[in-house]
């Protein structure tokens, strides 16, 4: 069986946001077994999976990204949508748009320390749009 959600998470700054308990709020009752995709709609954010203790982490995430792919770099082309848009969209591709994640015993089964970020790489994202589809 198959079901499909879509929902908007709030608006955030930009950073690395521990996201796990938003997205659980707007599932339905979880399958015993099966998996969980979730997938962001827009080319300038991303998903992932890491630390969900230490907020340095979600920090020093933030300074790793800004280091690999740098603002008002003189190649990029794309420049009307702002400084932050071009490098936005390059992060956003090597992070990625979508996580599957198993479900067992009716919940999540991520590991003690992970949860899920949203990756919100633009100063002023807003709100994203979220498909969360649940495979049993």
């Amino acid at each position: 069986m198959v079901s499909q959600v879509k929902f908007s998470l709030k608006s955030r700054s930009r950073g690395f946001h521990l996201i796990t308990h938003e997205i659980l709020q707007h599932l339905p009752e979880l399958p015993d077994s099966g998996l969980l995709n979730v997938f962001i709609k827009h080319t300038s954010a991303a998903l992932t999976i890491n630390e969900n203790a230490d907020p340095d982490v979600r920090h020093d995430m933030e300074s790793i990204f800004n280091r690999l792919v740098k603002e008002r770099e003189p190649y990029y082309i794309h420049t009307l949508e702002g400084d932050d848009d071009m490098p936005a969209h390059a992060k956003s591709t090597l992070a990625g748009v979508s996580l599957t994640i198993p479900i067992t015993n009716g919940r999540l089964n991520l590991g003690t320390w992970q949860g899920i970020y949203l990756c919100e790489f633009r100063n002023h994202g807003g709100s994203r749009k979220i498909i969360a589809t649940i495979i049993s």
